[in-house]
């Protein structure tokens, strides 16, 4: 068959010991195929790897029709927020510990690679969270996210009490350490942690999750996300708020944190036969009734 994608990216998690030489032997199996090859600017910097292109986010998204990422989930995050508004998709080979999105295996990557390349892989689809915090009326913060927002109190503060609403609607005033609104991509990341369930990436759904609840009765729950969720800020010390990795700390009571669904989705390649429930079993060790 014959080669799909004509220029593809390749971005790693340049932090991670020995990984020069194993982005090194990607580029050239991708060259090999007959593919242009560019690294993202800061994987080549710090990695110092020379031959190949190097290229902001920005100018993937406007040039490249494939992105590899070599990391964990963290590196395609990262990367997967800033290509999303360019519909650029993305191959995630995991280099990491859980790898939820970067579901091909470090050693098989040609044998996954290969029948991509020509065309023959899973398609899917993520949605995103997008929004900002506002303070007497002023938006002093934006940003996007593909896991989740959370919420949260200082290590040394005391627990803090937030104000939901839902569209035009009061939901609920909660005392806790702090909350966590996830994406089904997000519900098996910190939302998980805090009691949440799982949502299938094809929901239409957010996880609405306290952590660690001052009421008991203050459970996670599942939310529809055509919709705006407001959190109000309505005490509690330093309380600071995360778009994925992207922060704003020192809010203050009266702020506003406004969270709707994204407009940009995030495009994910898989090979084929890929199966979210064989991820889930893998990754959560659901070892029972595997065939």
């Amino acid at each position: 068959m014959a080669a799909r994608f004509r220029h593809a990216a390749l971005v790693g998690k340049y932090q991670a010991r020995g990984i020069r030489g194993v982005l090194e032997e990607i580029a050239h199996f991708l060259a090999r195929e007959g593919l242009d090859v560019s690294l993202e600017r800061q994987t080549a910097l710090s990695t110092g790897i020379t031959g190949y292109g190097a290229l902001e986010p920005d100018a993937i998204g406007r040039e490249c029709d494939l992105v590899v990422v070599l990391g964990g989930d963290g590196t395609m995050l990262g990367i997967a927020r800033q290509l999303a508004r360019y519909g650029t998709p993305l191959v995630g080979i995991n280099q990491g510990r859980l790898g939820f999105i970067t579901d091909v295996a470090v050693g098989q990557f040609a044998e996954a690679l290969k029948p991509m390349l020509a065309g023959d892989f899973e398609v899917e689809h993520r949605t995103m969270l997008e929004g900002g915090v506002e303070r007497d009326g002023d938006r002093i913060f934006a940003a996007v996210a593909l896991n989740d927002v959370v919420v949260s109190r200082s290590h040394t503060s005391s627990m803090m009490e937030v104000r939901v609403e839902i569209g035009t609607e009061f939901m609920a005033n909660l005392r806790a350490d702090g909350l966590i609104l996830a994406s089904p991509t997000g519900s098996t990341a910190y939302a998980l942690s805090a009691g949440g369930p799982i949502l299938h990436p094809s929901i239409g759904g957010w996880v609405l999750a306290p952590i660690a609840s001052h009421t008991l009765s203050n459970r996670p729950i599942v939310l529809p996300d055509d919709t705006e969720v407001a959190i109000e800020i309505v005490a509690g010390l330093d309380a600071s708020v995360n778009f994925d990795m992207q922060s704003l700390a020192s809010l203050l009571p009266g702020d506003r944190i406004r969270v709707r669904r994204s407009q940009h989705r995030v495009h994910f390649l898989h090979p084929r036969g890929w199966s979210y429930y064989a991820t889930l079993r893998r990754k959560l060790h659901w070892h029972e009734g595997v065939v």
